[in-house]
């Protein structure tokens, strides 16, 4: 993936298909985007949407999980699923909120060390990824996914 971004960039042209659905292009980018962030957190023994959860819990401690759905875009499923996970590996804390009838969400002493311990990796990725792009570009994909968020909602 990371020689595909290189070549993409200095042949000044692209050999991928255009697709006239926005649906399957954005699958495409989302499966090979994917890739490219699992291949760099691997070492970490983790998933890209374990890393994920780390990062939303850490960013807003105390979340419920319907609250961490919705800004996720998953569904309750899948996202109990992965909290699963978290919780089992001692990474995810879980405290009942005011109500008593949802729980806060947040991470764990050793969920915090898990976070920090991979981020670097995610952040590899992110560079080579931002980089590829350049930062115009870069800018211009994060308004257009949060657009196309926003817009489908």
């Amino acid at each position: 993936m990371a020689k595909r971004l290189r070549d993409e960039q200095t042949k000044g042209r692209s050999d991928v298909v255009r697709l006239p659905c926005a649906c399957a292009n954005l699958r495409r980018a989302a499966r090979l985007v994917t890739q490219l962030y699992e291949d760099a957190i691997r070492p970490t023994g983790m998933t890209g949407p374990q890393f994920t959860l780390l990062q939303a819990l850490k960013l807003a401690p105390g979340i419920s999980q319907k609250q961490l759905g919705e800004i996720l875009g998953t569904d309750s499923t899948t996202l109990t699923r992965t909290l699963a996970v978290l919780e089992k590996r001692g990474w995810l804390s879980a405290e009942p909120a005011a109500d008593r009838r949802a729980l806060r969400l947040g991470l764990s002493k050793a969920g915090e060390r898990e976070y920090e311990r991979a981020l670097p990796y995610w952040q590899s990725a992110q560079r080579r990824f931002r980089h590829a792009l350049g930062d115009t570009k870069w800018n211009g994909l994060i308004e257009a996914l949060v657009e196309t968020v926003e817009a489908v909602r």
